[in-house]
């Protein structure tokens, strides 16, 4: 049995000792193993941090790398703009692939700046132009700058304007001759008698003054129609107004005779005293006087009977001038829809390109409609006024008759 401990007990202490030299194998493995791990970690943030500032260099050289290539594209639209402004001009640019586009804007900017110094000075050159009769003129070519140009030669001197595709056209400009005689020479003048034009691709029309006959010609048939109506409307004021003369004439001396002759007790007598005159209330007054026996009431009657048949005589063409003053501005309106149709019809035919075109024909379609109130303002004035007058006249005739009457009874009550 102690033989039995004893061996146990051995081998106790020697398991003891084999465990604590794992646990010393243990720590010393793990102790390794955690330095292993921090220099790894260590390694691992420096190359995470080498990384990012790899990153933010490659963002960096992108960036760079898409301004070059914007500048090259921003450089490339300038070159090619600067081109197509110069070759307006007749400036060639260079357009080998072997000159950089810095170069290439250089060499823009300069002939630019040579183009302003031209452009901006007086110059004298040889050239043509067109004469008013299409004849062609060559002389000297005096140009104010790129906005205006004079012509001299033998046939022909004064400003120039555009005859298109480039050509010079002499312009009727008052005074233009000794201006461009003294330019040519070289001196310069206090006014300028100048023609500016923007361009010489677009040819500039002689502005002509529209006459009378241009502005009824562009009103067509209804147009003719209107000034038909109108003359016709005048006629018959004119007509009318003679008819009204003739109907108010010596209306006050017609009373005045009666009035006298009935307060005089020769009421008898002044039917033959008015049977000179004539017109509208002379007729009423002499129908008063033959029936001014009578019982007022059957007076009073006569009266406005002899009224009544002259009113038709007095409103005569009244009521037609009104009516021509109200149709005249419906013609205008008729003469510009069809001018508008017809101006439809263009657009359709030829497009919008060309607006002296569409406004011309609005223009011309317009041209009935102020013919219309040309005719219609005046016809209706006139005749509203000739109405008045004529109400009048027919106011004076009653007042005239009921007057007579008035004096007659009062004398014969006396």
């Amino acid at each position: 049995y102690n033989k039995e401990y004893t061996f146990l007990k051995a081998q106790k202490a020697e398991l003891k000792s084999r465990l604590a030299k794992e646990k010393a194998q243990q720590n010393s493995d793990l102790a390794k193993a955690k330095a292993k791990a921090k220099t790894l970690q260590d390694t691992y943030l420096n190359l995470s941090e080498a990384l990012k500032a790899k990153q933010d260099e490659l963002v960096k050289l992108k960036e760079k790398i898409d301004d070059k290539e914007g500048n090259t594209e921003i450089t490339g639209s300038v070159v090619i703009q600067a081109k197509t402004t110069l070759d307006t001009y007749g400036v060639k640019m260079d357009d080998s692939n072997e000159t950089s586009n810095a170069d290439k804007m250089e060499q823009a900017f300069s002939d630019a700046l040579s183009l302003y110094t031209k452009l901006s000075s007086i110059q004298t050159e040889k050239g043509k132009f067109y004469l008013a009769n299409g004849s062609i003129a060559e002389g000297d070519i005096v140009k104010v700058g790129n906005i205006a140009a004079y012509g001299i030669s033998q046939k022909a001197t004064g400003a120039l304007a555009p005859a298109g595709a480039g050509e010079y056209k002499l312009w009727n400009a008052v005074g233009s001759s000794d201006d461009a005689k003294a330019l040519f020479a070289g001196e310069m003048t206090p006014n300028l008698d100048i023609f500016i034009y923007e361009n010489l691709e677009k040819e500039v029309e002689y502005k002509k003054e529209k006459t009378v006959e241009d502005t009824l010609q562009a009103g067509g048939v209804i147009g003719y129609i209107i000034l038909g109506l109108g003359a016709f409307g005048l006629f018959l004021l004119l007509l009318r107004v003679f008819v009204l003369l003739s109907a108010g004439s010596s209306v006050n001396k017609i009373t005045n005779i009666v009035v006298n002759k009935v307060k005089n007790g020769e009421g008898d007598t002044a039917l033959e005293a008015i049977k000179k005159y004539n017109g509208s209330t002379a007729r009423v007054i002499k129908a008063t006087l033959r029936n001014i026996k009578r019982e007022r009431e059957h007076i009073e009657d006569i009266v406005m009977e002899n009224i009544l048949n002259e009113q038709s005589k007095i409103d005569r063409f009244g009521n037609f001038v009104l009516v021509i003053a109200a149709v005249a501005p419906l013609l205008g309106l008729l003469g510009t829809v069809t001018g508008m149709i017809a101006t439809f019809d263009i657009i359709t035919e030829h497009g919008t390109g060309d607006p002296k075109l569409l406004s011309g024909g609005i223009s011309e379609a317009l041209v009935t409609t102020m013919l219309g109130l040309v005719v219609a303002i005046p016809l209706l004035l006139l005749g509203n006024l000739l109405s008045g007058w004529a109400q009048s006249i027919k106011d004076s005739m009653e007042h005239s008759a009921l007057h007579i009457v008035n004096v007659f009874e009062k004398h014969n009550a006396k």
